[in-house]
């Protein structure tokens, strides 16, 4: 292990020695290009909005991976999770439901499974901010490009950026009359069809119109055991789409563009598979009329185990309006105006102990799991420019109710389970005992059967977020070489949340204990305990009968919680230009990621947050704002007379308070990190020439926990260790080649393929959780009409089938079992596209 370590600290000098020299070598190179190089081709002139102004990639002090329709067709990019091919130092994963997908950037992100939490990375489509990751993955439909910004982009994009910013811009109207079509069919019963049409009214208005429509078989095979379940595949798709845009220009100085989209996903997901099978899995085993879970832990085989339905229902809609007037004053300045109401919902049912035996579910209606966004936002810019002075100033509002239901029901498996479980524990030998099942009924004095029974628990939450933002960002130029960029936000976010608790089955097994715990020990001492053993082991059966869901503590309470938070974030950068080829800069930022509420049932000892467990209400699940320091330096560098881009930037990011998300095997927290650490290196690669096209990237991210000591005992691994999804090396690359075939003809064969060293993917950093190093490819094979009217494509997704976990985590009440959420498999299909 030191002899890989300290050849990954030598290649990464090396790596930093070379890139540093690129400032200087295209000064070298653009004397030497003549009349025999290619002209200029359009990679020098790739266009980016990354500082809120059209600007050229190679002029922008930002590290921005830029993605041209033609490469994100090229690597079948249709969401952002497959954006993740693309961008080194990019991960993007799923749990408990598609809806929970989480993105994150150079190592730093927020675990999902959590409504109250935010994320670290923004999406942003259109110029509309998604108030939450999942909430902006689904078809993108067709697409002009998508950047991403790594690093802090608060100063410009607004709350939650704190890692970066996925930017997705989509085609606009055209006044030329265009209409495409796509069928596409593939493995795994996939079928889809697409089509859009563009066309004018007139000189001064225009319309575009997409719409979309995907199916698809699961990925995961489920045992279902005795039900009620049917559905025997899972990771299934079946979703339809539509987005619709009308572009008018009654002026030359006034662009209005309203777009309104409505997207329906109706699938199942997300089982899960056995990574380790432990000790309880013989439990559950006897209590389903199959084995329980896989009998052999083989996660890959992707067969699953659930006798209750995953089905999520989602819908995502919206409308908005951009406005862009060119104002007849200060110098032409431009007003933009960016509107939009939003509404998202979610319904999913959960398995949640992942097995046949009936524990733990969540049925897949509002009244047990709905989570709903209703969103307003607004943002007013004004730029302009002179000689020196390139400015901005501009304002943001958003308004966000936040709803959710949840709900926990116990099935008939889940007292005799938790029995002998809990007797396993005290003492191997009591749990074989006949009427070992009973146990729990002989400790509540209740009749077997209504310890636990149905409806445990249903928890409403409603969540209101105001956020108010005022920003500048601003660039001198001292010289023509030299500018300097000032950007500077202050923020006001509030948030209040009500949470009304209830366990509509009374919590009766949980009651009876804690009302009588002498029952608890005489039950105990009945099993043959003697009476100081039996009194030692009694508040571990008692705590068990009151887990979050059972605990009749909960029932009727009522809180409301208010919080605000007024920060400050900004960006100082420094840019030189050498010449025409070659930019170096520094940059300096501060980022701001707002606190907020956990929207989960949370207990400890002492009633506090900072409690260790236990089985007292906590009324404050508040957690505090993150904030990050960054700082990078880095270069920009241009070949060939425009056709090979070669960028590098170190970076150096500090951040505090960094709100960590865990799993606890009953329920979510949010705790505040005092330190998380991440610096590297970012680089990458764009060549054309003749019919080929060349793209690579490589993040290295050293990220890691501070040294402190950390009080809570599940993260004992994490101070000075490596975060989790945080591999050290991420790389990219991708090979296009197109050529003629006869006078009509053309083809082009594409291969694009990433690489991830290994990373942990449990918040805990388990060992069990521990995902080894893999690479996925994808290839492309096209041949069509050279005027584009028609083409047929073979196509390939993880070409390899590369086996490898998205998250791995603690099967929910089966001690020593894990159990993972897996990446897709290999997918392959045709797709045949006509255009008019």
């Amino acid at each position: 292990m030191k002899d890989r370590a300290l050849q990954h600290s030598t290649l990464a000098r090396a790596l930093v020695i070379a890139l540093v020299g690129l400032v200087q070598a295209p000064l070298v190179l653009a004397q030497d290009s003549g009349s025999g190089e290619e002209e200029a081709g359009t990679l020098d002139k790739i266009i980016v909005t990354a500082q809120k102004r059209e600007e050229a990639l190679q002029d922008v002090p930002v590290v921005v991976t830029a993605l041209s329709e033609a490469m994100l067709e090229d690597n079948g990019v249709r969401d952002i999770k497959d954006l993740q091919q693309l961008v080194p130092g990019l991960t993007v994963t799923s749990t408990q439901s598609e809806s929970l997908t989480t993105a994150r950037i150079r190592g730093i992100g927020t675990v999902g499974d959590n409504a109250g939490l935010e994320s670290s990375v923004g999406v942003v489509i259109d110029g509309v901010y998604r108030p939450r990751n999942g909430v902006g993955f689904g078809d993108l439909g067709e697409l002009e490009r998508i950047e991403v910004l790594k690093g802090p982009q608060g100063t410009l994009f607004g709350k939650n950026t704190s890692a970066g910013v996925i930017n997705v811009v989509t085609k606009r109207p055209s006044y030329q009359q265009s209409a495409e079509a796509e069928f596409t069919v593939g493995n795994y019963g996939a079928i889809g069809v697409a089509g859009s049409y563009s066309d004018s009214f007139n000189d001064m208005a225009a319309f575009r119109l997409y719409a979309a429509k995907r199916k698809r078989n699961g990925y995961l095979d489920v045992s279902t055991g005795s039900g009620p379940r049917v559905d025997t595949e899972d990771q299934d798709q079946n979703f339809h789409t539509f987005r619709g845009q009308l572009l008018f220009e009654p002026t030359d100085t006034l662009d209005i563009l309203l777009t309104g989209d409505f997207t329906n996903r109706d699938e199942n997901c997300c089982a899960s598979t056995t990574i380790i099978r432990g000790p309880t899995a013989a439990i559950l085993d006897a209590l389903s009329v199959d084995t329980g879970v896989a009998p052999v832990a083989d996660p890959f085989a992707r067969r699953a185990w659930a006798n209750r339905s995953s089905a999520q229902y989602m819908k995502d809609k919206g409308v908005s309006g951009q406005v862009d007037w060119e104002t007849p004053w200060l110098n032409g300045a431009t007003f933009t105006s960016v509107t939009a109401r939003r509404e998202w919902q979610s319904t999913n049912g959960i398995d949640f102990d992942y097995s046949t035996a009936d524990l733990l579910y969540r049925n897949p209606q509002e009244s047990d799991n709905f989570t709903r966004f209703n969103t307003f936002s607004q943002e007013f810019r004004l730029t302009g420019s002179t000689d020196k002075l390139d400015w901005l100033v501009g304002a943001f509002y958003a308004d966000e109710n936040l709803r959710r239901n949840e709900a926990y029901r116990v099935g008939s498996a889940y007292e005799p389970y938790l029995s002998i479980a809990l007797l396993s524990r005290i003492n191997p030998l009591l749990a074989t005992s006949p009427t070992a099942a009973l146990f729990l009924s002989q400790a509540s004095g209740r009749p077997f059967g209504t310890v636990f029974a149905g409806h445990a628990a249903a928890d409403r939450y409603e969540q209101d977020s105001k956020s108010l933002g005022l920003f500048t960002n601003n660039t001198w130029h001292v010289t023509d070489a030299l500018d300097l960029t000032l950007g500077l936000r202050y923020t006001r976010e509030k948030k209040d949340l009500a949470s009304r608790y209830s366990n509509p089955n009374g919590g009766l097994g949980c009651g009876a204990m804690l009302a009588n715990p002498a029952q608890v020990v005489a039950a105990l001492v009945a099993r043959g305990l003697t009476v100081a053993q039996a009194s030692a082991a009694a508040p571990s059966v008692v705590g068990f009968a009151c887990l979050p869901w059972t605990n009749i503590q909960h029932n009727g309470r009522s809180t409301d919680q208010s919080r605000e938070e007024k920060e400050w974030s900004g960006t100082f950068k420094a840019a030189y230009r050498f010449n025409e080829h070659a930019m170096a800069y520094f940059s300096a930022a501060r980022g701001y990621k707002a606190g907020g509420f956990n929207l989960d049932r949370v207990q400890s000892n002492n009633g506090l947050s900072s409690g260790t467990a236990g089985i007292v209400p906590v009324n404050d699940t508040s957690f505090d704002g993150e904030f990050v320091d960054s700082f990078e330096l880095g270069t920009k560098t241009t070949w060939l007379g425009g056709n090979l881009l070669l960028n590098a930037t170190l970076f150096h990011q500090e951040y505090s308070d960094f709100q960590l998300n865990s799993f606890l095997g009953t329920s979510f927290v949010v705790r505040s990190i005092p330190k998380v650490t991440s610096q590297g290196l970012d680089a990458e690669l764009l060549w054309q020439t003749g019919g080929w096209m060349v793209q690579s990237g490589l993040t290295y991210a050293d990220t890691k926990y501070g040294d402190d000591p950390l009080p809570d005992a599940d993260l004992v691994l994490l101070p000075g260790s490596r975060a989790s999804f945080a591999p050290k090396w991420s790389v990219t690359g991708s090979v296009g080649y197109e050529w003629d075939l006869g006078s009509n003809l053309e083809a082009s064969a594409h291969l694009g393929g990433k690489y991830m060293s290994d990373y942990n993917t449990g918040s805990d950093l388990d060992p069990q959780k521990e995902q080894d190093a893999y690479s996925v490819f994808n290839a492309r094979f096209v041949i069509g009409r050279r005027d584009g009217r028609w083409d047929v494509e073979l196509w390939s997704q993880n070409l390899t089938d590369a086996d490898y976990y998205q998250v791995a985590f603690d099967a929910p009440l089966q001690t020593g079992t894990w159990n993972a959420f897996l990446g897709a498999p290999r997918t392959y299909g045709v797709t045949f596209r006509v255009k008019y």
